[in-house]
């Protein structure tokens, strides 16, 4: 089975938003930082934000402002809310886990298209 799941990706147009979900195993998202990260066609994977076990956000510099990382702890779900979307947005979407070891879960993927 999939332990880490994403939804809400889809076909938006440009300035348009979108929030993005990623549900976990209680196992796995407790305790643990949770990130997203993205990998355009032809582009090598990139982080675009995380956030600790504490609620402490981290962004990719070009995003700040226009992404923005949460996680609901009693809905073991991290989200990623994404405003001002612009067509080099366009991606697949990926939810990770980075527990203390240094083990990262990933999830499959939720693609998101910004076109007009």
């Amino acid at each position: 089975q999939v332990q880490l799941v994403e939804s809400g990706g889809g076909l938006v147009q440009p300035g348009g938003s979108l929030r993005l979900s990623c549900a976990a195993p209680r196992s796995i998202f407790s305790g643990n930082a949770m990130g997203w990260y993205r990998q355009a066609p032809g582009k090598q994977r990139e982080a675009v934000a995380s956030i600790t076990s504490g609620g402490i956000t981290n962004y990719a510099d070009s995003l700040k402002g226009r992404f923005t990382i949460s996680r609901d702890n009693a809905k073991n779900t991290v989200y990623l809310q994404m405003n001002s979307l612009k067509p080099e947005d366009t991606a697949v979407y990926y939810c990770n886990a980075r527990k203390s070891s240094g083990y990262v879960y990933w999830g499959q993927g939720t693609q998101v298209t910004v076109s007009s």
